[in-house]
């Protein structure tokens, strides 16, 4: 078959808009999406031809009318599907930066659909009738939950850092411990980020030891600020020293310097408490004296994305005033999530109930097992998955994850999976891409791991339905 009677094989878009299937299988999306997907499909039959001529009869089939519905169907299906999606998180790992970091709270949810439907008071003063602020919304329930004087919400931690030290530092010196100068991924490292909001650093100190005289000799006419980094990520053991947070305070102010802290993940809820490693709370820190604080709203906090800005008003009223405050400032369901996870932590007991963050890091090992069991109960008993799968329940160990407590591992209990068919690559691959919505685990030991501290409730019939979906795929 030449090219021109190739070319005239294919079918016009009206033939394909006509079939009775197209109506059945496509009538709910607008006619002219589908007449376009049509139109796509087409060209991409004449582009393979004019790439690679195929044989006769595979060509007369493939530029059938339903042929091209059915490439149509995918073309439009695509289209009309969102890239941002839902996904089951299986891979133990709480703050998965990647999967979105913290899932939001019932209350969070509601609070955000209330204000996104449709108008609100974001500026706009009620009592009084005329324009009001944003940051009233937060700041009055961040005060009072951490003793601040004054608070700054921004789109997230980095730019809260990079707020601070601009308003704070620009033109000067800061003094960094060279022990904290981080990357806390994505390339945002401190030296970086001083030197970009025109901050000159100078380290003190070495990487495990530095003396609060190492601060103390460093202060010159230059100097600014001082900024101590919490090493969220990482830690260095052994033979180490760092001043305590007070005499370092005590020292900035001898010398008229605010004492800044970036503290990643920042919570208020004590996990130390709980035994969840020895990190400092949010009020730990103002306690001993720090003058500004910022940390994250979506880990430890288990809140939206927000820079979350604390301390002293007249640092706080400074930040505000400058013109980073408005580029970085947060939307009105930024704002709703997180006045609704401030409200969950007015009590430790109803964090620990509403904010799913709060609840799977502190989730005990023997609800773990319990539902680690139903879960191997609901599997053994659906045909496909025994066909393709051999399943075993054990313990292991999940992790915080978001750059937060680096060194702590939770116990937990895990679906052991290996297939009978295919690899364990093929089946990591396959749970993500066939399963809707995607299913995401780890492989260790030629093993598919299913963590199930991080399946949120009402997620288990999902898992086994879909796990059950991908099984039927396999053994056919």
């Amino acid at each position: 078959m030449d090219k021109s009677t190739a070319y005239r094989s294919l079918p016009a878009v009206h033939r394909v808009l006509a079939l009775p299937e197209t109506q059945e299988r496509l009538g709910t999306f607008p006619l002219s999406a589908v007449s376009k997907a049509v139109s796509l499909a087409v060209d991409e039959l004449r582009n393979e031809w004019r790439d690679e001529p195929s044989n006769d009869s595979w060509w007369l089939e493939q530029t059938s009318p339903r042929a091209v519905l059915e490439r149509a169907e995918k073309i439009v299906r695509a289209q009309f599907s969102l890239h941002l999606r839902p996904v089951l998180n299986l891979t133990g790992v709480v703050i998965h930066t990647n999967l979105g970091r913290a899932p939001l709270s019932e209350r969070a949810l509601a609070a955000v659909t209330e204000v996104a439907r449709g108008y609100s008071n974001l500026e706009y003063d009620l009592e009084q009738g005329k324009r009001g602020s944003r940051h009233s919304h937060i700041e009055q329930r961040l005060c009072a939950l951490t003793g601040a004087e004054a608070a700054l919400v921004v789109n997230n931690n980095a730019a809260a850092v990079f707020l601070v030290l601009r308003e704070l530092g620009r033109g000067g010196a800061g003094i960094v411990s060279r022990g904290q100068l981080v990357e806390i991924g994505g390339s945002f490292r401190v030296p970086e980020i001083m030197r970009e909001s025109g901050v000159d650093l100078v380290e003190v100190g070495t990487t495990n030891k530095t003396k609060l005289a190492d601060y103390e000799n460093a202060i010159d006419e230059r100097i600014k600020l001082i900024l101590r980094v919490h090493t969220s990520n990482f830690r260095i053991l052994g033979f180490t020293e760092q001043p305590s947070l007070k005499s370092l305070a005590d020292l900035a102010h001898s010398h008229d310097l605010p004492l800044f802290e970036d503290l990643g993940s920042g919570a208020l809820f004590d996990y130390a408490a709980t035994g969840i490693g020895d990190d400092p709370t949010i009020m730990h820190s103002l306690a001993a004296g720090v003058d500004v604080l910022s940390f994250s709203g979506d880990k430890l906090l288990g809140g939206a994305q927000a820079g979350i800005i604390i301390g002293k008003k007249r640092y706080i009223e400074r930040l505000k005033k400058n013109q980073l405050a408005r580029a970085l400032r947060v939307d009105k369901m930024t704002l709703a999530a997180l006045e609704a996870t401030l409200v969950s932590h007015l009590d430790d007991e109803l964090a620990r109930t509403e904010v799913p963050v709060v609840r799977m890091l502190t989730a005990p090992e023997s609800l773990m097992r319990e539902r680690g069991e139903h879960l191997y109960e609901q599997m053994m008993a659906d045909e496909r998955i025994v066909r393709a799968f051999t399943i075993t329940l054990t313990k292991d160990e999940s992790r915080v994850g978001g750059g937060a407590l680096p060194l702590e591992s939770l116990p937990s209990v895990v679906l052991r999976l290996s297939s009978h068919h295919v690899s364990v690559n093929q089946l990591f691959d396959d749970l993500r891409m066939m399963a809707n919505p995607p299913i995401v685990g780890r492989i260790t030991d030629d093993e598919l791991i299913l963590d199930v501290r991080t399946l949120l409730p009402g997620q288990e019939s999902i898992l086994v339905r879909e796990l059950s979906r991908v099984a039927a795929r396999h053994t056919r």
